[in-house]
């Protein structure tokens, strides 16, 4: 669920100082998009909101959540943005927050 290399590397690259606010921005961008694709009830700017999340989670190493929005980007770019299941990749987010959140501090040691 989550790739803690990945996220040893974001937090060398960023510096353990500055690495908790890297963290919390990137929950607070997921959280606005999340609000904005809930806000989007036609899922008109669906696929770019995916493309986001994905990014993002890649970024921090939310590895499922990051797959499943890809799978969503691709649905959407072929016209089936109303077929994705959201809250099932929202459930993934807040399981993989709760993960990242609960096991940081013996992960990144």
């Amino acid at each position: 669920m989550i790739d803690w290399s990945r996220v040893r590397q974001l937090r060398d690259e960023v510096g353990a100082d500055e690495f908790d606010e890297v963290v919390q921005i990137f929950l607070d961008e997921v959280q606005e998009t999340i609000e904005r694709v809930h806000r989007d009830a036609n899922r008109a700017e669906f696929e770019q909101n995916m493309h986001f999340l994905k990014g993002s989670a890649l970024s921090l190493g939310f590895n499922r959540f990051s797959s499943l929005c890809q799978d969503a980007e691709r649905n959407a770019a072929a016209g089936k943005a109303a077929e994705v299941d959201l809250p099932a990749i929202l459930k993934i987010f807040d399981e993989s927050r709760a993960v990242f959140l609960t096991d940081k501090a013996a992960n990144l040691t």
